[in-house]
């Protein structure tokens, strides 16, 4: 019998029939495995949302929900690149310790040692080209203003090979330390978009795509 789409019927590959039947069920063309994939992911964003929307601010300080807010909307952020890349066939490993030390930046927030402040500035993720098998440094921001300069890191920050990958509420940008340095900005006019990146050849179609989570999680900040 010849192997075919759950979805629309389109003939596929032995290849594609038993990786689809292995990781969603069911038989699916990529199209509809590409679909099905980022559908799933959603939830694991959609986490952070509710619970950023359920902080009870009665029963905390305002700095402190300020602060909590801030985490929930950087981990939206971080989520959303980690499984943008994820997706496109890149190796993705969390890189910053507080990854694996849950409750550390809550430790670390009124922390002025060197120690501290290192490991805030740790790149998020760890990224590796799926071809060519190329490593990066990804750090990656939420602003709600999509601005983001080289004062926002300062002359001392030591990872000086890292890309910084900037989430708002349209878009997903992204520029390098080196670029940061000579004085280029990420606002709302400039165009250095993540698709735009030569080092990453990254679908823009799936980029938009996981702009338009970025619009449904961002909407109400």
């Amino acid at each position: 019998m010849d192997n075919i789409c759950s979805e629309c019927n389109t003939d596929i590959t032995e290849a594609e029939y038993n990786f689809s039947l292995h990781r969603f069920d069911r038989p699916l063309c990529r199209e509809h495995q590409r679909s099905q994939y980022i559908d799933s992911e959603v939830v694991n964003v959609q986490t952070y949302a509710d619970h950023e929307k359920g902080i009870d601010s009665n029963n905390i300080s305002e700095k402190d929900s300020m602060f909590i807010e801030n985490i929930i909307k950087g981990k939206i952020a971080e989520t959303l690149v980690g499984e943008l890349f994820t997706y496109l066939g890149y190796g993705v490993f969390r890189y910053n310790i507080a990854n694996s030390l849950p409750g550390v930046m809550q430790l670390l927030k009124e922390v002025r040692a060197d120690a501290a402040t290192n490991i805030k500035r740790m790149p998020d993720l760890v990224i590796q080209h799926p071809h060519s098998g190329e490593v990066y440094f990804a750090d990656v921001k939420f602003r709600k203003n999509e601005t983001f300069t080289f004062d926002d890191i300062g002359p001392d920050y030591p990872y000086e090979n890292c890309y910084f990958i900037v989430v708002s509420k349209k878009h997903i940008k992204c520029i390098t330390y080196t670029e940061l340095k000579e004085g280029k900005e990420i606002t709302p006019s400039s165009r250095n978009y993540l698709g735009n990146r030569k080092e990453f050849e990254l679908d823009k179609d799936v980029i938009i795509r996981f702009c338009d989570f970025a619009i449904k999680f961002f909407d109400a900040v």
